[in-house]
C-alpha cells in the first residue's frame, strides 16, 4: 500500500512507521480524563481513523454481554473531519454476536474475534488479522480453523473495496476488533496489518486502563455514600425520618450518572422520595430487611432512559451498592429498635430504684406522718372536750387543719418521688431541689446519729433539668452516704458554681470504697450490700440521669476516712 506508507499533503496518509510511545501516551492519556464510555470511543476513533489515512474505521468491544459498535468516517473529502454514526448494543448473547448472522464478512469477524484464524492461508497475518485488497473478487476460504465456510468460495462486496480486521483484547474475557476500511483497492499491505496489530494492543491497555480507572471512582463514589450513610446514623438523638431524609439526598451520589439519579425510600408503609422520583420511572431496588421482616425498599431511578447494562440501565456494582446501601438501612432501624429497648429498660430500672430507695425510706416517712397524725388525734379529743367554748374549739380545730395540710404534703412528696413517668424538663433551683430533697432524710440522718452539713451556694445559677430526677439522685447520693456510716458520722452537702453550669459535692466519712471495685460501683445490680440492703441500682440510676442531662459524676474514696461525689451539671438551653 504505498500511499498508507509514503507521507503525502493529504493528511491521511501516514507512514507505517508509527511513533508507538506517542500513540499510547495519547491513548493512555484519554483514558485517564476519566469520560465515559462512548466519548472514550468517540475520542478514539477520531485519532485511529486520521492516524490510518482510512474512509472509515469500526470499533467493536464485548462489553457486560454486549457487542458495542462504533463506526466513524471521514466527514468531507477535503476536510480532515471525522464524525460518529453510531454507538448501538445488540442483546444478542453469542460470545461475540455479528451484526448480520448471514454475511460472510460477519462470519470472518466473529472467527477473529474468538481465535479461530489459519495463519496459512493468504489473507491472513500470524497474529490471526484478516486483509483484503479487492472485495469484489471472490477468494477461497478452506481450513479447519474456518468450519463455517467448509471449502466454499467467499465474496464480500461492499462499499469499501479493501478490508482490514484485527482481533484484540481488553481483558482476558472481552474480546474486542478493531476494522479498518478503504475505497481505495489494495490499501493495505501485510507490514501495514502488522503494524495496525500493535496499534491494536496499545488500545486494548488504553481500554482496559480506561475501565480500571472507571472502576476505582465507582468504588470511591460508592465507599463514600456508604461511609456518609453510617456518618448520618452516628448523629446523636437523630430520628430515623431525619436519618432516611439525609440518606435519600446522598444516594444519587453512587451512581454512575450521578446528575440523572433519582431515589426513594420506604419504611414500614411510609414514602420518602427526592422531587424528581416517579413510579413510572425504570428503577433498581431492594428490600429493607429488619429482623427477618420487611420493613421497606430502598429504590433509585434514572430520569431519563439510557443504555441497557447489567440490569436495565444499572451495572452490576450498583445492584452490590443498592444492596449495601439497604443492608444499612436495617442495620439502622434495628440499632434504632435497640437504643429504644434501652431506654425503656432505663426507666424500668430508675422506677424500680425508686420503690427500693422508698422503702429505705420508709422509717423516716413513717416518723413524718405519725407526728402530725398524732396531733390530728390529740386535737381532736380536745376539740370534742371543749365543745362548750366555741373560741377554744375553733383553735383546736385550725391545729387540725394544719397538721392535716402537713400530712398531706408528706404524702405528695412521697408520690411524687415513686411516679414512673419522668416529668418534662424545666428551669431548675438546685438549692431548692435540695432543701426539698432533705425533707424525708434529715429525721433519719437524727435517727443514726449522722451529723449533716449543707452549704450552698447563694445565687446559684438556674439549670434546665428534670427535678424530680435531679431529687432522685440527691437522695439516692445521700442514703448511699447513710448506709456507709453504720456507726454515725459526717454527711456534707454542698453546691457552688463551675463553668457554664453548677457543681453539687455530697461526702460521708464512711468506711470508704476499695480501689479494686470503685470502677464498677455504676455498673447496674453492683453492690456490696446485703440482699435486704440494697438493689445496686442506686449509683447506676445517678449515672444514667447526670448523662441525660449531659453532666459527669466523679468520686473520689479513701478507704476507712471518706468518700468524695462530684456532680456537673451544664446550665443547658432553657426553653421559651
Amino acid at each position: 500500500m504505498e500511499d498508507f506508507r509514503t507521507s503525502t499533503k493529504n493528511s491521511k496518509h501516514r507512514d507505517s512507521s508509527f511513533d508507538y510511545t506517542a500513540i499510547f501516551s495519547k491513548l493512555l492519556g484519554i483514558a485517564n480524563l476519566g469520560l465515559p464510555r462512548a466519548e472514550f470511543l468517540n475520542r478514539t476513533a477520531k485519532i485511529l481513523l486520521n492516524l490510518s489515512g482510512c474512509e472509515a474505521i469500526e470499533i467493536r468491544k464485548k462489553e457486560r454481554k454486549r457487542l458495542i459498535r462504533v463506526e466513524a468516517c471521514v466527514h468531507d473529502e477535503h476536510e480532515d473531519k471525522v464524525s460518529i454514526i453510531s454507538i448501538k448494543a445488540d442483546k444478542k448473547e453469542q460470545i461475540f454476536p455479528c451484526l448480520d448472522s448471514t454475511s460472510d464478512f460477519e462470519q470472518i469477524c466473529v472467527d477473529i474475534a474468538q481465535g479461530r484464524f489459519d495463519p496459512k492461508l493468504p489473507l491472513y497475518t500470524k497474529g490471526g488479522s484478516f486483509f483484503i485488497g479487492d472485495t469484489g473478487k471472490a477468494f477461497e476460504l478452506n481450513s479447519p480453523a474456518c468450519k463455517w465456510a467448509g471449502g466454499r468460495t467467499v465474496k464480500i462486496n461492499g462499499e469499501f473495496n479493501s478490508l482490514a480486521v484485527i482481533g484484540f483484547k481488553i481483558n482476558i474475557t472481552n474480546p474486542a476488533l478493531l476494522i479498518f476500511k478503504s475505497k481505495k483497492k489494495n490499501f493495505f499491505s501485510r507490514t501495514d496489518v502488522e503494524a495496525l496489530e500493535d496499534i491494536a494492543r496499545i488500545l486494548g491497555m488504553a481500554s482496559s486502563h480506561r475501565r480500571a480507572q472507571e472502576a476505582l471512582r465507582e468504588r470511591i463514589k460508592e465507599l463514600s455514600c456508604l461511609y456518609e450513610i453510617v456518618s448520618i446514623s452516628a448523629k446523636p438523638n437523630i430520628s430515623l425520618n431525619n436519618i432516611v431524609k439525609e440518606v435519600l439526598e446522598l444516594i444519587p451520589s453512587g451512581w454512575f450518572y450521578p446528575d440523572l439519579a433519582t431515589a426513594r425510600i420506604v419504611i414500614d408503609g411510609e414514602s420518602f422520595a427526592l422531587p424528581e422520583y416517579k413510579d413510572s420511572l425504570q428503577s433498581l431496588s431492594a428490600n429493607i430487611n429488619v429482623n427477618g421482616t420487611i420493613w421497606g425498599q430502598v429504590e433509585v431511578a434514572y430520569i431519563k432512559e439510557l443504555p441497557e447494562l447489567d440490569e436495565g440501565p444499572f451495572i452490576k456494582e450498583e445492584r452490590n451498592l443498592i444492596n449495601a446501601i439497604s443492608n444499612e438501612m436495617a442495620k439502622i432501624i434495628e440499632r434504632l429498635q435497640i437504643q429504644e429497648e434501652q431506654k425503656q429498660l432505663r426507666e424500668l430500672l430508675r422506677h424500680a430504684d425508686r420503690l427500693a430507695t422508698i422503702g429505705q425510706l420508709a422509717a423516716g416517712v413513717a416518723h413524718e406522718l405519725n407526728e402530725p397524725l398524732n396531733s390530728i388525734l390529740g386535737f381532736s379529743q380536745l376539740a370534742i372536750k371543749n365543745l362548750d367554748d366555741s373560741k377554744q374549739a375553733a383553735n383546736d380545730i385550725e391545729k387540725i387543719k394544719l397538721a392535716s395540710l402537713h400530712a398531706r404534703e408528706v404524702v405528695k412528696k412521697l408520690v411524687t418521688f415513686a411516679r414512673q413517668k419522668p416529668q418534662e424538663k424545666s428551669s431548675v433551683n438546685f438549692n431548692q431541689v435540695i432543701e426539698e430533697g432533705l425533707y424525708f432524710i434529715e429525721a433519719r440522718c437524727a435517727k443514726t446519729d449522722i451529723k449533716l452539713n449543707v452549704c450552698l451556694k447563694e445565687n446559684l445559677p438556674e439549670i434546665f433539668a428534670n427535678k424530680s430526677q435531679l431529687y432522685q439522685v440527691l437522695t439516692n447520693l445521700v442514703v448511699n452516704a447513710i448506709q456507709a456510716l453504720p456507726m454515725g458520722g459526717t454527711i456534707t452537702i454542698a453546691t457552688d458554681k463551675g463553668e457554664n453550669g453548677i457543681v453539687l459535692t455530697v461526702s460521708d466519712t464512711g468506711q470508704g470504697i476499695e480501689d479494686e471495685i470503685i470502677d464498677e460501683i455504676f455498673n447496674p445490680f453492683f453492690t456490696t450490700k446485703d440482699i435486704d440492703e440494697g438493689t445496686g441500682l442506686g449509683l447506676a440510676v445517678v449515672h444514667g440521669i447526670i448523662r441525660a442531662h449531659k453532666g459527669t459524676i466523679k468520686v473520689k474514696s479513701t478507704v476507712g476516712r471518706e468518700t468524695v461525689f462530684t456532680i456537673f451539671l451544664p446550665i443547658g438551653e432553657m426553653k421559651q
